[in-house]
């Protein structure tokens, strides 16, 4: 599979020739809720267009999300008894499209199948096209500003909503993939500085997760500083980590991984890290040849080794 950044580097074409296509919308029996009361509603007209690359994963293709300015919450409550756990999911696409199947749907569909309320937080990401850019003003920095803001709001509004949602309010986690990870990294280590105004009850609910998983994450190491990214502060109350990465990932430097581990683990934090010779980028859960793919089931051993799943 080409790197998700070649992917990237088409969209712009694919978007002018898709002007007709519909907004993504979940399965049927599930609603997308927005997380913003709607005076706050992005200023820049919602699209959400699904674009299905040519690209395949492991035999199948993926689609994405792109040109989201009204981010949404999407839940997926497991069918029969729940653990009372609850994920939010943050798909990956460098903060400028969503894969919205490979790493939101699909993950959704494994929290279920393990009892676990699944939440799918399809945030910001006003695509780097050209036109789109001039139109929103927006750079790499504030899209990455504003899907942190996303994602904050969203976990202090499952948090609200937790008894409603049959959730243990003290079991919410996070999961994100490649920008996603990052954002894992991000509201594992600033949940004490909301970087939004509190806008209505739901943010008087904390935004910190209980439990985190990064996979093949991206956004968390510095090239230019060759060091852990500078925004991130790890603390002994960051969350408990699981971190999963190829050591051949063509598209986020596992120094991602590694910086990030090295610094949870000397602030006291706890924290799993585990490397794979290969396996590359972008592979979701979708099983390949290698043995990385595996991953969901060391994910769900972890969870029960620190107490969010029954052992």
């Amino acid at each position: 599979m080409r790197s998700r950044i070649a992917t990237l580097g088409i969209a712009g074409a694919l978007v002018a020739s898709i002007a007709g296509a519909a907004p993504w919308q979940p399965s049927p029996g599930h609603t997308q809720i927005p997380i913003w009361p709607a005076r706050l509603a992005g200023a820049v007209p919602e699209s959400a267009i699904v674009v299905e690359p040519k690209e395949y994963v492991a035999g199948r293709r993926w689609m994405y999300v792109t040109h989201v300015s009204n981010p949404t919450l999407t839940v997926y409550p497991p069918k029969g008894k729940g653990s009372g756990a609850a994920v939010i999911v943050f798909p990956g696409g460098g903060y400028q499209i969503l894969a919205i199947d490979l790493e939101g749907t699909e993950i959704c569909d494994w929290l279920n199948s393990i009892g676990i309320t699944a939440v799918l937080l399809k945030y910001r990401v006003p695509h780097a096209d050209a036109n789109w850019e001039q139109f929103c003003g927006c750079d790499t920095a504030t899209r990455s500003s504003w899907a942190l803001e996303d994602a904050q709001r969203a976990l202090s509004l499952v948090r609200h909503r937790a008894a409603e949602w049959k959730i243990d309010p003290h079991k919410i986690g996070v999961i994100g993939f490649s920008a996603g990870g990052g954002m894992v990294g991000s509201t594992s280590t600033r949940f004490d500085h909301r970087v939004h105004r509190p806008v209505d009850a739901a943010d008087s609910a904390s935004c910190r997760p209980d439990f985190a998983i990064a996979v093949y994450p991206g956004h968390l190491y510095s090239t230019d500083r060759l060091a852990l990214n500078p925004d991130l502060h790890p603390t002994r109350e960051s969350p408990p980590t699981l971190i999963v990465q190829a050591m051949n990932d063509p598209v986020d430097d596992v120094r991602n991984s590694l910086r990030y581990a090295e610094a949870l683990k000397a602030a006291g934090a706890r924290v799993e890290l585990h490397l794979y010779a290969e396996g590359g980028h972008a592979f979701g859960l979708r099983p390949t040849q290698y043995p990385i793919t595996a991953w969901p089931r060391l994910a769900e051993a972890w969870m029960r080794s620190i107490g969010t799943l029954a052992p």
